[in-house]
């Protein structure tokens, strides 16, 4: 029987490691490789073809949320599990938009993350037991608002606004991007005028508000 392929995508070095030993434990279960941003984990997927990826949501450069994004678009037979420490129903139906295959709190036991890559490498949808049903209906209730706001950003601008937070500068946006500063500096403008916000600050603070950095990132 051929083996469920993972890839581990966390900034957290110690955490990878012992969510790699728990579940190397598993006979049909095999670490592919291991990731410590988005960027890097789009750039394994394409290169080790896992079929299923726990992406962590808070990472460097590119967070977890637009990576699952991403991979969904680009990599359908990568399947992501999204390892988070809240049950924020906001992260969690930005997850499930996003296109993630399950969501689970960093504090699950070994025999529930076994059950949820299980139940994705079937192709389900698996939910850990701490996102109880009034999590799940306010995710209904946040999604609906969220369709019809006029602040819905594009995935550059949400991937320009992450890294402008992360004190990036626009020659470096730019250079990270593979575009011109001209390219960096219409995306900026852009970002500002869509959230009518116009300092650095500012975006900063939206970028915390809305889960896209943590405030020590």
């Amino acid at each position: 029987m051929r083996p469920i392929r993972i890839l581990l995508a966390d900034d957290h070095a110690l955490f990878r490691a012992g969510v790699h030993a728990l579940l190397e434990k598993t006979a049909d279960f095999e670490i592919v490789a291991e990731a410590n941003d988005g960027r890097q984990a789009l750039r394994l997927i394409q290169d080790k073809q896992p079929d299923i990826v726990l992406m962590d949501i808070m990472m460097p450069e590119l967070n977890g949320l637009e990576a699952t994004a991403r991979a969904a678009g680009k990599f359908s037979n990568a399947r992501v599990i999204i390892l988070s420490m809240s049950a924020d129903e906001e992260f969690v139906v930005q997850a499930l938009q996003a296109g993630a295959a399950g969501y689970l709190l960093k504090n699950v036991t070994p025999k529930e993350l076994e059950l949820a890559i299980r139940a994705a490498a079937r192709g389900e949808i698996y939910l850990c037991s701490a996102i109880s049903r009034h999590v799940v209906d306010g995710c209904v209730a946040w999604s609906k608002a969220t369709a019809s706001s006029p602040r819905q950003l594009t995935p550059r601008q949400r991937e320009v606004l992450q890294l402008i937070a992360e004190g990036g500068t626009t020659k470096g946006i730019a250079k990270k991007l593979g575009i011109s500063v001209k390219t960096a500096e219409s995306y900026r403008s852009e970002l500002m005028e869509a959230l009518d916000i116009h300092d650095v600050a500012g975006l900063t603070r939206y970028a915390i508000r809305t889960g896209l950095i943590t405030p020590d990132a």
